[in-house]
């Protein structure tokens, strides 16, 4: 019997969602400091935040946990850290280099831990 081809579904995209206590606190900290924008369509219970193509959803006392981790990949963490020193974003630890990566941490309102990477840098 002739073997059959798997066809697999291309993924598209990952978006977090997480869970907020207050939209509007959140709202302000994302857009405010962190430079997302909101999306038109959003309510008072959900939406979605957008930054150059990183979307993550917003779900007001819903779907999640305080306390979730998000990875988002930049082009420059380090000038991203200078950016969010100036807007007054909560720094929880300055850009490191790893082997994967170059990452910063960021807290959001509700906990939630933003890990923000770009290339790491070449330490020869």
């Amino acid at each position: 019997m002739p073997r059959r081809e798997t066809v697999r579904t291309k993924f598209e995209h990952a978006n977090p969602i997480l869970s907020v206590a207050d939209m509007n606190r959140s709202l302000r900290y994302y857009v405010g400091v962190l430079g997302f924008s909101n999306a038109e369509w959003g309510g008072d219970e959900f939406t979605c935040v957008t930054r150059d193509g990183a979307n993550i959803y917003l779900s007001e006392g819903d779907q999640g946990h305080p306390g979730t981790w998000v990875w988002l990949g930049v082009d420059d963490v380090e000038a991203l850290y200078e950016e969010y020193k100036e807007s007054g974003a909560r720094i929880l630890h300055p850009p490191e280099n790893f082997p994967w990566a170059c990452e910063m941490k960021v807290a959001d309102p509700d906990g939630h831990v933003l890990r923000f990477g770009s290339d790491p840098e070449d330490v020869t």
